[in-house]
C-alpha cells in the first residue's frame, strides 16, 4: 500500500509545474536553514567573544580574536573556495550573466563556515550578502542534481538568492524585489512565481527558527510624519546620496589598496583587518562590540549627537577596511547601521529646530535611503525597512528620502556597486539591449509565411485528409469568405479516425474554432510565449479576422539563425580603418575603375589578364590592391609591416597589365579584415567593378562563398565578378547558364571582353527548365544570342535543358561540351536566392573542372 502511495506521489510530483513548485519550496527551505545556521553560528562565536572581554582585558582579547578568526576564515577561502571571498552578491550576478564562476555546494559550505569565523570574530560586516550567495549556490547545486535547461537554472539560482535575502532579513517581499530589481531585471511570470514561493518559504522558516531581524518595540517608539518635515527628509536624501556615493568609491579604493598586498595572501590580509578592527572596537564604547545591538540602539534615536557621529565615522572606516581585505562578509548590515546613524543625526537636528517627530522615524528612513544610495535598489531598500518594522507611518518618509538618495548617488557616481566590483575584478557584464534582444525587436510580419495553405469550412473529411496527404504542413487554418474561423490539425483527423466518427462531417465540425492568433505587429517574444504557453506548433497571423500569414517555431528559429550568421563578423573588437602604406598612381583617363584584389602569385596573372580584358573593352582604369592583415589588437596605422613581397607581386601584375595599354594604379593596405579594406577602397576610389579570385567552396558554417567574398557581395555598391580558376587557365569554350534578370544580362555583357582571352572562342547559352513545364519560354536565350553575335567573333549557340537539378544539368552539359569556363549570371529573385539557400555556384565549382565565374550586377 505504501509503495503504491509513494509511486503515485512521485508520479504526480514529476509533472513539470508541480515539480517546479516543489523545487522552489525546497530552495526556500535550504536557504532558510543556511541563513539560520549562519545567524546562530555568528551569534555563538560573537557571544563567546563578548564574554571573553569580561574575563580578560578587551584591548587584548578583541584584536587577538579578530586576528585569529580572520586568519582562519581567509585561509579556508584561499585554500578551498576563492569564490567565497567578499560579499558574494557580485559572484551571483556574474553567474546569472553566464560568467564561468564556481557556485556550488563547496562554495556554499566554505562561505558558511568562513562567514561564521569572520563575522563572529568581530569584523564589522553583514551576514546578508553571504546568505544570498549561499542560497544561490545551494539552488545551483540542486538544479545540477536534477537536469534542467540553462535558463531555468538561472531562474532557480536567482530564487535561491532571493530566498537567502528573505531569510536573512525575514522580508519575503524584499527578497522578490531584489531578484527583479538587481539580479535578473526580469518580471516574467515564471521568475516572479519561483522567487515569490522560495522567498516566502525562506522567510517563514527563518522567522520560525531564528526570530526577528530587528527587535524594535514600536509601541513605545513613536513614529510619525508631518508635511512640514519634508525639507529635512529631502536634506537627508541628498546627504545619503552623497555619502553613499563616497562609500562606494571608498570600497573600490580599499580593494585597490589591498591588491598591492597580494603577496601577503588572503589569510594575513583578513587577519590584519580583524586585528585593526578589534583594536578600534576595544577603544570604542561597549555598544560597538555587538553590531546588531548597535543598529537597534541607533534606530531608537536615544543616542546623543557625539555618540552618533562617532558611530557613523567608525562604522564607515572599519567597514571599508574589513571589506577591502576580501573577508567573507556583506555590506547590507553596515550600510543599514550607517543609514540609521545618518538619519538619527538629521532627526536630532529636526527635533532641536521643529520638535515635531522623534529621531526614530529619521533613523529608520535613513536606513532605507542609505541602502538605496549604496546598492542602487531603492524599492528594495524601502520594502526591507517597511517589512522589518511593519509601520505604515514610515512609508512616505522612506519614499521621499530613498528616491532622492538614489537620484543623487546615481548622478554623482552612476552604476551599481556590484557591477563596478565585477568590473574591478575584470568581469564586464554584457548589457542586454533595452529592446529586449532579437525576439523583442523582430515582429511577426518580419518572419511570417505570407502564402498560407488553407481549408474551407465546408470541406468534408475525405477532402481534408487528401489535403493533408499532399502537404508537408500539420496544421491548416480554416477560412470562410476570407475570414479565419478556425484551425484543424493532423491530430484532430487522427482522433476522428480512431473513433470512427468521420462519416460526412465537415471541417467546420472538426476544427478548433476561434484559435489563438497574433497580430503582424506582435513581437517574436510574444509569439514564442503563446506557442509555449498553449503548446502549439504554429499561430495564424491576422488583422482583425483577415488571415494575412502564419508563423511557426521553425520560422523563429530560422530568424535567430540568420541573425547569428549575419553577426558572426561582429564578434570581437571592432576593426579599425585600413591604412595605405604604399601606392602608385597613373593618369585618371578612364571612364571608370576596375579593382583587382591580389593575394596569391599563382592566380594573380590570370586575374590581371581577365581584368585587363574587361577594362580594355569598357575603357576602365585598373586598380591593383594587396591587403596585409594584422591582429585586431594592433592599430593598422601604427603597425610596422614588411612590404617587399607585396610590392614585387604588384610590380609583376603591373607589367602584365601594361601590355593592354591601360592606366594602372597600385596600393598596399594594412587592415584588420580583407573585406573591410576592399570596401574602403571601393568607396574611396569610386570603383565600378571588383574582380576577385574565389576558391570555389567554403567550410565556414552559414557562408555561401567565404567570409570575405560574402561581405563584399553583400555590401559593395558596384558590380562584382568572382572567378574560380582551373589548372588549365584556357578560355576557348564558354558555357553560360541563363535565368533572366539583371545579373544574367551582366554576364552576357561581360562576354565580349572575356572572349578577348580566347584563341578560338565558342559560346553556348543554356537555360534549365523543369521537366513538368509544357512549353519552355526561350525568349531570354534568343535575346542573348542576338546581343552577342554582332559583338563577338565566335560561334554562338543556345539550347534549353530539362532537368530537376540546376547544378547537375550545368555540370553535365559542361562535361559534354568540354567547356573551359562557366559564367553564371545569377538572377536576384531566383538563382541568387537558390545560391544563398542551396549554394549552386559552390556545387558547380566543386564538381566541375572548369573555371567558374559568377557575376553580380551593381
Amino acid at each position: 500500500m505504501w509503495h503504491n502511495f509513494f509511486l503515485k506521489f512521485f508520479r504526480k510530483l514529476s509533472q513539470p509545474k508541480r515539480f517546479a513548485i516543489f523545487e522552489a519550496c525546497l530552495i526556500g527551505l535550504v536557504a532558510a536553514l543556511a541563513a539560520v545556521c549562519l545567524k546562530q553560528g555568528v551569534g555563538v562565536v560573537g557571544g563567546w567573544r563578548v564574554h571573553a572581554t569580561h574575563l580578560l582585558p578587551a584591548l587584548f582579547v578583541l584584536p587577538g580574536i579578530g586576528l585569529g578568526g580572520g586568519f582562519l576564515a581567509g585561509w579556508l577561502v584561499e585554500q578551498v573556495a576563492p569564490e567565497a571571498s567578499g560579499s558574494g552578491i557580485p559572484q551571483v550576478k556574474a553567474v546569472l550573466a553566464r560568467e564561468p564562476i564556481a557556485l556550488n555546494l563547496r562554495v556554499a559550505l566554505i562561505k558558511l563556515v568562513s562567514g561564521i569565523l569572520a563575522l563572529g570574530s568581530g569584523l564589522p560586516l553583514g551576514r546578508e550578502g553571504p546568505t544570498v550567495q549561499v542560497g544561490a549556490a545551494l539552488a545551483n547545486q540542486l538544479s545540477r542534481w536534477v537536469p534542467t535547461s540553462p535558463d531555468y537554472r538561472r531562474q532557480l539560482i536567482a530564487a535561491g538568492a532571493g530566498a537567502g535575502l528573505a531569510a536573512a532579513f525575514n522580508t519575503p517581499i524584499a527578497g522578490v524585489l531584489f531578484v527583479v530589481e538587481e539580479l535578473l531585471q526580469d518580471v516574467s511570470g515564471f521568475t516572479l512565481g519561483t522567487a515569490i514561493l522560495a522567498s516566502f518559504i525562506g522567510a517563514v522558516v527563518s522567522r520560525w527558527l531564528g526570530g526577528h531581524s530587528l527587535n524594535l518595540d514600536l509601541t513605545t517608539l513613536q513614529t510619525n510624519f508631518s508635511p512640514i518635515e519634508i525639507p529635512f527628509y529631502l536634506v537627508m536624501g541628498v546627504l545619503a546620496g552623497l555619502l553613499g556615493a563616497l562609500f562606494n568609491q571608498g570600497v573600490l579604493a580599499s580593494l585597490t589598496f589591498n591588491r598591492r598586498l597580494l603577496r601577503f595572501g588572503l589569510p594575513i590580509r583578513v587577519g590584519l583587518a580583524g586585528l585593526v578592527c578589534g583594536g578600534a572596537i576595544a577603544l570604542l564604547p561597549d555598544h560597538f562590540r555587538d553590531s546588531a545591538g548597535l543598529k537597534e540602539l541607533l534606530t531608537t534615536g536615544q543616542t546623543g549627537v557625539s555618540f552618533t557621529i562617532i558611530a557613523f565615522i567608525a562604522q564607515f572606516i572599519l567597514t571599508l577596511l574589513a571589506y577591502g581585505s576580501g573577508a567573507p562578509g556583506g555590506l547590507f548590515a553596515p550600510v543599514l547601521i550607517l543609514g540609521a546613524a545618518l538619519g538619527s543625526l538629521v532627526g536630532l537636528c529636526q527635533q532641536s529646530i521643529l520638535g515635531v517627530s522623534a529621531p526614530v522615524t529619521y533613523a529608520l528612513a535613513g536606513m532605507g535611503a542609505f541602502f538605496g544610495a549604496v546598492v542602487r535598489v531603492p524599492i528594495t531598500g524601502i520594502v526591507i525597512v517597511f517589512e522589518m518594522t511593519t509601520d505604515f507611518n514610515l512609508v512616505l518618509p522612506l519614499m521621499i528620502s530613498s528616491v532622492v538618495a538614489y537620484l543623487v548617488a546615481e548622478k554623482v557616481v552612476p552604476g551599481s556597486l556590484y557591477d563596478r566590483l565585477l568590473e574591478w575584478s575584470g568581469i564586464h557584464l554584457k548589457k542586454e539591449p533595452t529592446t529586449g534582444g532579437l525576439l523583442a525587436q523582430l515582429r511577426a510580419a518580419d518572419v511570417m509565411q505570407r502564402r498560407v495553405e488553407t481549408l474551407s469550412a465546408q470541406m468534408n473529411l475525405e477532402e481534408a485528409v487528401q489535403a493533408f496527404s499532399h502537404s508537408q504542413h500539420r496544421n491548416f487554418p480554416v477560412v470562410e469568405k476570407g475570414k479565419l474561423v478556425g484551425i484543424i490539425t493532423q491530430k484532430d483527423l487522427a482522433d476522428i479516425a480512431k473513433e470512427r466518427l468521420g462519416g460526412k462531417k465537415t471541417v467546420r465540425e472538426l476544427m478548433t474554432p476561434e484559435p489563438v492568433t497574433v497580430h503582424p505587429t506582435d513581437t517574436l517574444a510574444h509569439v514564442l510565449h503563446l506557442l509555449n504557453r498553449y503548446n502549439l506548433s504554429c499561430l495564424p497571423v491576422t488583422e482583425g479576422r483577415k488571415l494575412v500569414g502564419i508563423i511557426t517555431r521553425s520560422d523563429i528559429i530560422r530568424a535567430e539563425a540568420d541573425h547569428f550568421n549575419g553577426e558572426m563578423e561582429a564578434v570581437g573588437p571592432k576593426p579599425a580603418p585600413s591604412y595605405v602604406v604604399y601606392q602608385t598612381r597613373a593618369p585618371a583617363t578612364g571612364k571608370g575603375r576596375l579593382l583587382v584584389p591580389l593575394s596569391h602569385p599563382d592566380t594573380a596573372a590570370t586575374l590581371v589578364q581577365m581584368a585587363a580584358a574587361i577594362a580594355k573593352e569598357r575603357d576602365y582604369e585598373l586598380e591593383l590592391l594587396h591587403v596585409m592583415v594584422v591582429p585586431r589588437n594592433q592599430p593598422p596605422a601604427e603597425t610596422a609591416v614588411r612590404t617587399p613581397t607585396a610590392r614585387r607581386l604588384l610590380r609583376q601584375a603591373q607589367r602584365l597589365a601594361q601590355a593592354w595599354h591601360l592606366p594602372i594604379h597600385t596600393q598596399i593596405r594594412v587592415a584588420h579584415e580583407v573585406s573591410g579594406a576592399i570596401l574602403e577602397t571601393v568607396k574611396e576610389r569610386h570603383i565600378d567593378l571588383v574582380l576577385m579570385g574565389w576558391k570555389g567552396s567554403t567550410s565556414t558554417p552559414g557562408r555561401v562563398f567565404s567570409r570575405v567574398v560574402d561581405t563584399v557581395i553583400r555590401q559593395a555598391a558596384c558590380e562584382v565578378v568572382l572567378a574560380k580558376l582551373n589548372e588549365k587557365r584556357t578560355f576557348n569554350r564558354w558555357l553560360v547558364p541563363m535565368a533572366g534578370g539583371p545579373n544574367a544580362s551582366e554576364a552576357v555583357r561581360l562576354l565580349p571582353a572575356l572572349v578577348l582571352l580566347s584563341q578560338k572562342p565558342e559560346i553556348k547559352l543554356c537555360q534549365v527548365f523543369q521537366p513538368s513545364e509544357p512549353a519552355p519560354d526561350t525568349a531570354v536565350l534568343e535575346q542573348s544570342v542576338r546581343f552577342l553575335k554582332p559583338r563577338v567573333s565566335a560561334r554562338v549557340s543556345a539550347t534549353p535543358v530539362r532537368a530537376h537539378s540546376v547544378p547537375e544539368a550545368v555540370i553535365s552539359l559542361a562535361q559534354h561540351n568540354r567547356s573551359d569556363a562557366i559564367i553564371l549570371g545569377a538572377s536576384r529573385d531566383r538563382l541568387l536566392q537558390q545560391a544563398i539557400k542551396g549554394n549552386i555556384p559552390e556545387t558547380i565549382s566543386r564538381n566541375s573542372d572548369c573555371t567558374v565565374i559568377l557575376v553580380r550586377s551593381a
